[in-house]
């Protein structure tokens, strides 16, 4: 045996920023349309990963059409289910062992009888993947900026129905610079009202001052994203005394542009400060990388160590939604990854 860096896929962890859609694995995007026709642009094809950006609004209106694109391959309730399966099977691959993905059902309500239909099939399916795998998985319902205010009314009163029952959380996607953030407000007042995790993006295509206003106006327990609270001190600072935590997503941050390259991600100024933060993948189906692969490129961006790593992992258990003697259990998991010896063999992706 001689000294390496642990296996990061074996590092026990928990995946909050997950959406839906986006978790899909390309090879079954692609047997999904051959299978009903579906004729993909090149770059979900030949060309994939796609080159994407968000810079501005003509780069986002690209991505989301590659999303909308690859949504509209899920015909079936097996198509559904089959992609919960794989992506909690992908997850456990990564060393994942809880999961919180995010769905906007109003996405997929036309096809499959509406919003309160779509939820129960996709509980129903997060109960059978976490049966099959083992992992714990919870779900996010999520609204969509650039809907009205009162269809995210609408949303969080369909997340409360089913609180207690596999959803845990709600969110706000989607443009952060499209939308009036505060019009939002009453939404997540319903959601607070019964106990749901605050969970909105902010903070990745806009600057702080989209962060504070999710922080202030939505009263955000968890930040998608927030990565660029770094750029004011004084936010940080009051992000970490309120304990939210950051859902950070290095690779889509270099995708989109928000950052020219990984090295540029400013993942140790946040943990210099102090923030919590929870590595996640955000849509592997667009970017082209999964759990694992967050915390190798920050290993390697970064040079982090393994208790740096192994710190990060706990961080990201403690901000979940998992029951309390979950949460211990995988800790303790976390500290024996760190106690085992280092094989060169096993290097990780």
């Amino acid at each position: 045996m001689s000294d390496g860096p642990r296996d990061l896929r074996t590092l026990p962890k928990a995946h909050l920023h997950l959406h839906f859609t986006g978790s899909m694995r390309h090879a079954t995007l692609l047997e999904l349309a051959d299978r009903d026709g579906i004729q993909l642009p090149d770059s979900l094809v030949s060309e994939w990963p796609p080159e994407l950006s968000a810079a501005d609004e003509k780069g986002w209106f690209r991505f989301q059409r590659l999303y909308d694109v690859a949504r509209s391959v899920l015909r079936t309730e097996d198509d559904v289910r089959r992609l919960v399966l794989e992506a909690a099977e992908d997850d456990v691959r990564d060393g994942g062992r809880w999961l919180e993905i995010q769905v906007d059902p109003s996405g997929y309500a036309a096809r499959f009888g509406g919003i309160t239909a779509f939820t129960e099939l996709v509980l129903d399916a997060v109960r059978a993947a976490s049966s099959a795998t083992r992992l714990g998985i919870a779900v996010i319902v999520a609204a969509n900026r650039i809907r009205h205010p009162l269809d995210a009314r609408t949303l969080a009163r369909l997340a409360v129905q089913y609180a207690g029952r596999g959803v845990v959380g709600f969110g706000l996607s989607n443009d952060e610079r499209r939308g009036v953030t505060t019009d939002f407000a009453p939404a997540f007042a319903i959601a607070e009202r019964a106990g749901l995790l605050l969970d909105p993006h902010g903070g990745e295509l806009l600057g702080p001052a989209s962060v504070r206003t999710c922080v202030e106006a939505l009263h955000a327990q968890r930040i998608g994203h927030g990565v660029r609270s770094v750029e004011d001190p004084t936010l940080l600072a009051e992000i970490v005394d309120r304990g939210i935590a950051l859902e950070i997503c290095p690779v889509s941050n270099v995708a989109l542009g928000v950052y020219s390259d990984l090295t540029s991600v400013p993942l140790p100024d946040l943990l210099a400060a102090g923030a919590t933060i929870a590595l996640g993948a955000d849509d592997p189906l667009l970017f082209g990388s999964r759990l694992a692969a967050q915390y190798a490129t920050m290993r390697a961006a970064h040079e982090l160590d393994d208790a740096t790593l192994a710190s990060l992992a706990a961080m990201s258990i403690r901000a979940s939604c998992a029951p309390d003697e979950t949460k211990a259990a995988l800790l303790r998991e976390i500290d024996g990854w760190l106690a085992a010896p280092m094989l060169s063999a096993t290097m990780g992706p």
